[in-house]
């Protein structure tokens, strides 16, 4: 579904990820691809939410921002396994609420066991979103990640991913639906291994 804003430079899309692991619609790198050769400076990317799945937003964004607010209780401790490696800024909305102390010693105590290979020490900011509070302060913290040299290294090492998953997306779209399911057949009876199988793919696709 696509909203319509007053502002031309400002499009919105939504896009349901059906199923996707990850956090993010299969097509969505293609629409920030297209929406960057349009000219658009900035594309936002809003995932389905935080858990240790949804992590795949920092294979594709320059700057990740966690939002969080008072009340997650036990939620706080699964972003561990997950998020708490991909964040680069940490939003704390909502915070005139009760609990945001609460919230945000358990960040930093958290954040004082994880260990980021790049040395970025992730801020923590607070803001009150309905009334425009912190706003500024979160997209400081966002520019001051972008401007730090890391983003653009993070980018370098998000397209070899990128490069390398579009070129096997590309090479399997070429193999007959036929011909993989009988080759499975072949392994699973053992006989043919599925390293000459591939190798036979290589040479033929």
């Amino acid at each position: 579904m696509q909203s319509h804003h007053a502002d031309p430079s400002v499009f919105i899309r939504s896009m349901a990820t059906r199923g996707q692991l990850g956090g993010l619609a299969p097509a969505t790198a293609d629409l920030t691809l297209l929406l960057d050769a349009a000219g658009f400076s900035t594309v936002l990317i809003e995932t389905v939410g935080v858990g240790q799945d949804e992590v795949d937003i920092a294979r594709l964004a320059d700057v990740t921002v966690v939002v969080l607010a008072p009340g997650f209780g036990d939620d706080v401790q699964a972003l561990k396994a997950g998020v708490m490696e991909i964040a680069d800024v940490y939003v704390l909305n909502k915070a005139d609420q009760p609990g945001i102390d609460k919230l945000e010693r358990e960040l930093q105590f958290l954040m004082g066991l994880a260990h980021r290979p790049d040395g970025w020490q992730p801020p923590l900011v607070r803001c009150v979103a309905s009334e425009g509070d912190g706003i500024s302060a979160a997209l400081a913290a966002v520019r001051n990640f972008r401007d730090s040299g890391l983003g653009s290294q993070r980018a370098v090492q998000n397209w070899i991913i990128r490069l390398q998953a579009m070129y096997r997306e590309r090479v399997s779209v070429r193999l007959p639906s036929a011909e993989v399911a009988q080759a499975a057949e072949q392994v699973a009876t053992r006989k043919v291994d599925p390293y000459t199988i591939v190798h036979d793919w290589l040479q033929r696709y």
